[in-house]
C-alpha cells in the first residue's frame, strides 16, 4: 500500500483511558482540557465559607416539616396515583396508547376527567380539589410528566428522609406561583406577564423588612417596577395602529397585585391579610437564598448575573463543571425561568457551536420547567441532538446510554457540530482525540457520512482535522473530503 492510497484506519488513533488516568496524564503533561465541557481551564479559587441565613430563620429540618405540611395534599395525590395507577404498566380497560399515570389528558399533564373522579371517590375529595392538588405535585417536581405519560417524581422517593429534596420541592412550587394560581383570563397578559417580572423586587423588600409591609407601599414599588420595565423596553411600533384602550377598561395595578399576593399565599411563601404581606419563614428562607445566589455570582470572577446568555456562556466556558453550574443558578435566579429558558436557547441557535452545548448545560440546571421549549426544539436541526439527549436525561436515561436516542445521522451532526466547538476554542491537536468519539468504524465511512449529513461548518472542521492529523496520507484523504465538500463533489 502506497501513500497515495488512503488507509482504511481504524478510529483507534488514540488509546482510551480511563478518566482518572486521563486526568492524571493531563496533570503530568500539563495538557489543557477539551474546551466542549465546562472547566477546560480554570484557576483555583479560595473557597468561599458557607453564607448563614439570617438570625431567626429555622434550621433545616424544621423548614423542611413545614414544607411538609404546606405539600402534604400534592404528596397525597401523588401516592395515590403511584399506588392507584401503576405507572408503565397497562392496565385492563385502559385505551391503546394511555399506560399508567397518562391519564393526562392531550399530553398537557392535565388529569382526564375519568381518573379525577375516581381520586375523588377514592380520597374523599372532590374533582376540583383533585385536579388542583394534581397540578400542585407537578409543579414541585413530586409527579414528573413526560409527553402523554405521568410517573412519581425522585423528590417523592425521598420525600420522608430527604430534608433537602423536600426544600427544593417547596422552591420548585415557589418559583411557579403564578402557574399554580394563574390570573383570571380577563387580565391582559402583557400586565400580568409585567407584574410577574416585577414581583422578585416586592419579594426583596419583604424580606429585607423582616415583617409586615403595607400594601399600599408594595403597590407603589410595583408601579415603578413597571414603569422601569416598559421603559427598557421602549417599545416604537410600526404601522397604523389600534385606538387606545380606554382607562376604564386596563386592569389596576391594585388588581394584580392582590392576584399576585394572592398567588404566593396559595404556595405558602407570606401571609396577606388586613391590608399588609408578610413573609413566612418558607418564604424568607427562599428569597435569601436566591439573594445569596446572585451575591456569589456577582462576587466571583467570572460574575455574569447581568450579562446576556451569550456573554453569560462564554464566561463559563473555562470553569469547572460546579462552578458553571452556581454561575448558571445564580444568572437563572435573577430573571423570569420563561425568559431564561428562551434566552438560552437562542444562544444555542447561534453559530457558535460551543455555546450551543454550554446552553443545553445551563438548561439542565433549569430542568422540568424548560421541558416544553426543549420539546419544541426538537424541530429544528442544529439543536435537535442536543435537545434529544437533554430529554432522555430527563427522563431518566442512563448518562452512559442517552446517545443512543441519536440516529447515525443525528450523532454525525453532533460530531461535526463538536468538532466545530474544539476547533473554534480548543487546542487544535484535540482534534485528533475527538476521532474517537466517532460512531463510524473507519476514517473512509467517517468522512463518507460527513459529507452527507451537510452541517455548515463541515469544511472548516475537515480542513482543520487535516492540518492537525500527524498521519500524512489521513491528512490528504481529509482535505480531499473538504474540498468534495466545497465544491459539491462526491
Amino acid at each position: 500500500m502506497t501513500s497515495r492510497i488512503p488507509r482504511d484506519s481504524r478510529l483507534r488513533l488514540v488509546r482510551a483511558q480511563s478518566p482518572g488516568a486521563e486526568r492524571r496524564a493531563g496533570v503530568e503533561r500539563g495538557a489543557a482540557r477539551p474546551l466542549t465541557a465546562p472547566g477546560a481551564v480554570t484557576q483555583a479559587r479560595a473557597r468561599r465559607p458557607a453564607p448563614r441565613p439570617p438570625e431567626g430563620t429555622p434550621a433545616p429540618g424544621e423548614l423542611a416539616r413545614m414544607a411538609r405540611r404546606s405539600l402534604a395534599d400534592a404528596v397525597r395525590i401523588a401516592r395515590w396515583a403511584d399506588a392507584s395507577l401503576h405507572p408503565g404498566r397497562t392496565r385492563p380497560g385502559t385505551p391503546t396508547g394511555s399506560t399508567g399515570a397518562a391519564a393526562a389528558k392531550g399530553g398537557d399533564g392535565t388529569l382526564s376527567a375519568a381518573t379525577a373522579e375516581r381520586a375523588a371517590a377514592e380520597l374523599a375529595l372532590t374533582p376540583d380539589q383533585v385536579r388542583a392538588d394534581w397540578d400542585t405535585a407537578r409543579l414541585a417536581g413530586l409527579i414528573e410528566v413526560h409527553g402523554d405519560s405521568a410517573r412519581p417524581g425522585w423528590r417523592l422517593r425521598a420525600w420522608d428522609r430527604d430534608d433537602a429534596a423536600v426544600l427544593r420541592g417547596w422552591v420548585a412550587l415557589f418559583d411557579a406561583w403564578s402557574l399554580a394560581h394563574p390570573a383570571s383570563r380577563e387580565l391582559p397578559p402583557a400586565t400580568v406577564a409585567e407584574t410577574v417580572e416585577a414581583m422578585p423586587q416586592l419579594l426583596t423588600l419583604l424580606q429585607l423588612s423582616a415583617g409586615p409591609v403595607p400594601v399600599p407601599q408594595l403597590l407603589d414599588l410595583l408601579d415603578q417596577r413597571v414603569t422601569e420595565l416598559r421603559t427598557e423596553r421602549c417599545e416604537i411600533p410600526y404601522g397604523p395602529q389600534p385606538e387606545p384602550l380606554d382607562v376604564a377598561d386596563t386592569p389596576s395595578l391594585a388588581t394584580l397585585l392582590d392576584w399576585a399576593l394572592r398567588g404566593l399565599a396559595a404556595v405558602g411563601a407570606l401571609t396577606y391579610a388586613d391590608g399588609q404581606a408578610t413573609l413566612t419563614p418558607l418564604g424568607s428562607w427562599a428569597v435569601w437564598v436566591k439573594l445569596e445566589q446572585i451575591c456569589v455570582a456577582a462576587q466571583s470572577p467570572a460574575g455574569n448575573i447581568e450579562q446576556s446568555a451569550d456573554d453569560m456562556l462564554r464566561g463559563c466556558a473555562r470553569l469547572r463543571p460546579n462552578a458553571a453550574r452556581s454561575e448558571y443558578r445564580a444568572w437563572l435566579a435573577a430573571r423570569p425561568v420563561g425568559s431564561a429558558v428562551a434566552e438560552l436557547l437562542e444562544a444555542a441557535r447561534g453559530e457558535d457551536a460551543l455555546l450551543r452545548g454550554l446552553a443545553f448545560e445551563a438548561l439542565r440546571v433549569v430542568g422540568a420547567p424548560a421541558e416544553a421549549e426543549v420539546r419544541a426544539a426538537v424541530e429544528e436541526t442544529p439543536l435537535r441532538p442536543y435537545a434529544l439527549i437533554w430529554l432522555a436525561e430527563h427522563e431518566g436515561a442512563d448518562p452512559e446510554d442517552v446517545h443512543l436516542v441519536l440516529t447515525r445521522e443525528e450523532s454525525t451532526w453532533l460530531w461535526v457540530d463538536t468538532a466545530a466547538a474544539v476547533a473554534d476554542h480548543g487546542e487544535i491537536n484535540l482534534l485528533v482525540r475527538h476521532l474517537e468519539s466517532a460512531v463510524q468504524p473507519t476514517v473512509p465511512a467517517l468522512l463518507d457520512e460527513v459529507r452527507r449529513v451537510g452541517h455548515p461548518r463541515t469544511v472548516q472542521v475537515l480542513v482543520a482535522l487535516a492540518a492537525a492529523h500527524p498521519d500524512p496520507a489521513l491528512a490528504k484523504a481529509v482535505r480531499r473530503a473538504a474540498f468534495q465538500v466545497h465544491t459539491g463533489g462526491v
